[in-house]
């Protein structure tokens, strides 16, 4: 008796007809037997502004319902965004999710809460999802008094290594050990009562092709090191490189699903932080969203995505791969085969794989990708 995962990236549902953006993907998602994705927003009916981050206004709550119709079963919370409207936002997401009939992970009114795993059950096996902001900001983050997310603290050191002041730094980055350590104690203790378990992380760079930050794959190691099966992360929104570590997959970064907002793209004559924000967008990372796509303020090359697929026994993991897909022109991800368009995804996959220095092999087996390492 096998059973299938699969998992996919940031999920903003913040448009009319939340439904609808999930339409192609519905009978992909039926194949799973545990579905997961990231809420990366609040859904709340808090007005409240609290982050000093990016802006991102809380969603409509009745659109998780539109989540776990589409098959989703549990969401992960432990991202930068998740404090954004304060306690109310964290206590109205878990609330509403719950009620949808999504388990939740990440976020709680306690760092204890926060750091409790997402369980459910099938075939008699216990699967446990663990989820973890790794990028801040600092109000995000729970503790024994206030509610918020569980994280790992990462530091990062700039370092001159040249004879020119004032000129680009080498950036150091890495797990501050105490930190990395609690991680690593909550997958310990989940891997001697469940039979699966899965760690989600909210990591990486933004916006930006490729690249892996210095402690992204020491974290995703550590969290393998102490019993997970599998990793996903998101946060950048935009696809990252895949690995195989000691036979159990890592996808570095699974980018956009559903990312639908308008919340990123001024308005005529917005002088805000929306605005300042889209100015802002260009210098650090060097694009400006696609104008026909409003509601979609990524990365032209963020349409590339992935549905992860990880099937397991009760010896656990079989295989690990993926579904390509595309995010289409009205904001919707399409699962793709063995075709033209699928293999175009694919060839892009294995390319920022390869770019990060990363030796993952992917083969075709039917509509799927099989990765090997």
């Amino acid at each position: 008796m096998s059973f299938t995962v699969m998992a996919v990236g940031d999920l903003v549902v913040d448009e009319p007809d939340p439904a609808s953006f999930f339409a192609p993907a519905r009978e992909t998602l039926a194949r799973g037997d545990v579905v997961i994705g990231h809420i990366e927003v609040p859904h709340s009916t808090s007005t409240a502004q609290v982050s000093t981050d990016v802006p991102a206004p809380p969603a409509d709550p009745a659109a998780l319902s539109a989540v776990a119709g589409a098959g989703f079963h549990v969401v992960t919370l432990a991202g930068n965004h998740v404090y954004d409207v304060g306690d109310q936002g964290v206590a109205d997401t878990i609330k509403y999710a719950t009620e949808a009939g999504l388990a939740t992970a990440g976020a709680g009114l306690t760092l204890g809460e926060a750091r409790r795993p997402a369980v459910v059950k099938r075939d008699g096996l216990r699967i446990g999802v663990l989820s973890y902001n790794c990028v801040g900001p600092r109000e995000s983050w729970a503790t024994s008094r206030k509610p918020g997310c569980a994280y790992v603290k990462v530091l990062t050191h700039y370092e001159l290594d040249h004879a020119s002041p004032g000129g680009p730094p080498a950036v150091y980055t890495f797990a501050d050990p105490a930190s990395l350590e609690r991680m690593a104690e909550d997958v310990s203790a989940l891997a001697a009562e469940a039979d699966v378990v899965l760690v989600s992380l909210h990591k990486g760079v933004g916006h930006t092709p490729a690249v892996l930050a210095m402690y992204e794959g020491p974290v995703a190691r550590a969290a393998v090191d102490a019993g997970a099966h599998a990793v996903f992360a998101h946060h950048a929104h935009i696809m990252r490189g895949v690995e195989m570590y000691r036979g159990r997959p890592i996808y570095h970064g699974l980018g956009n699903f559903v990312t639908v907002t308008h919340a990123l793209t001024p308005a005529t004559g917005d002088a805000g932080e929306r605005a300042e924000w889209a100015r802002r967008r260009v210098e650090l990372y060097g694009f400006a969203p696609d104008p026909d796509m409003p509601y979609y303020p990524f990365h032209p090359e963020s349409r590339n995505t992935a549905i992860a697929v990880c099937r397991f026994d009760r010896d656990g993991l079989v295989s690990a791969g993926l579904v390509p897909c595309w995010i289409d022109g009205a904001g919707r991800p399409v699962p793709l085969g063995d075709d033209e368009e699928g293999r175009r995804v694919v060839s892009y996959i294995e390319h920022i794989t390869r770019q990060a220095g990363l030796k993952t092999e992917f083969h075709w087996e039917g509509d799927e990708v099989v990765l090997r390492g």
